[in-house]
C-alpha cells in the first residue's frame, strides 16, 4: 500500500462512507415500514401506517435537504433537544451528500480522461478496508445498545439524542430493531462496495 497515492485511498474511504450512509438513508423508509408492521410500533403511537410514513418522509426530506430549514412533521410534535438533533444529523447527511456529489464528479472527470486508474484500488487494499468494520462487528453483534450509545457519544458532543417517548413520540416508532437494520444496510453496502473492486477481472 506504500506506493500507493495517498489520494486513492482517501477518495475510496470517504467515497464509500458517503454511499453506505446515503444508501442506509434512502433504505431506511421500506425498513421502517416494515418494523413497523412487524414490531406493530403504530399502536403505541396511535397512528395509522400511512401518516407514520408521511411524517417520517417529512422527517428525511429534512434531514437531506439544505433549502429546509426547519423541521415539521404533521402529527408528532418535536421537543427543542429533539430539534438540536436532528439538525446535528442534518449536517452530517448533507456533508454525506456533498462527499458523494464531489465524488461522482471526480469520478466521471477521471473516466472521461481516461485516468480512472489515478483512484483504483488493488485487492490488497481494497481486503484491507472490508476488514476494517469487523473489528467492531463482535461489539456491535453481541450488545448493540452498547454499541449505539457509544457511536453517539463519539459522533455527539451532548445527550439530545436520548429522546422523551413522552415529548418526542416519533421515538417510539423509531425502535431498536429498526435503527441496527439500518447500521446493518450501511455495512453490506460499504462492504460491497470494496468486493467490486476485489471480483474485477
Amino acid at each position: 500500500m506504500k506506493n500507493k497515492p495517498l489520494i486513492s485511498l482517501i477518495f475510496n474511504f470517504l467515497n464509500s462512507i458517503s454511499i453506505a450512509t446515503l444508501g442506509a438513508f434512502i433504505l431506511s423508509w421500506p425498513l421502517l415500514a416494515l418494523f413497523i408492521v412487524i414490531q406493530k410500533t403504530n399502536i403505541l403511537v396511535n397512528q395509522p401506517l400511512g401518516t407514520i410514513m408521511h411524517n417520517y418522509t417529512q422527517l428525511l426530506e429534512y434531514l437531506i435537504c439544505p433549502f429546509i430549514k426547519k423541521l415539521n412533521m404533521s402529527n408528532f410534535p418535536t421537543s427543542s433537544s429533539a430539534a438540536e438533533h436532528f439538525f446535528e444529523c442534518k449536517s452530517l447527511f448533507e456533508l454525506a451528500l456533498i462527499m458523494f456529489i464531489i465524488g461522482l464528479i471526480i469520478y466521471f472527470y477521471l473516466k472521461r480522461r481516461k485516468k480512472l486508474n489515478y483512484i483504483s484500488l488493488t485487492k490488497f487494499e481494497a481486503l484491507f478496508f472490508m476488514i476494517l468494520p469487523i473489528i467492531v462487528l463482535p461489539f456491535a453483534l453481541m450488545n448493540f445498545d452498547s454499541f449505539f450509545i457509544t457511536f453517539h457519544h463519539l459522533l455527539f458532543n451532548n445527550s439530545n439524542w436520548l429522546f422523551n417517548p413522552e415529548t418526542d413520540p416519533i421515538i417510539n416508532v423509531l425502535s431498536e430493531g429498526f435503527f441496527a437494520a439500518c447500521f446493518a444496510v450501511a455495512g453490506i453496502i460499504y462492504e460491497l462496495y470494496y468486493a467490486s473492486f476485489i471480483l474485477r477481472k
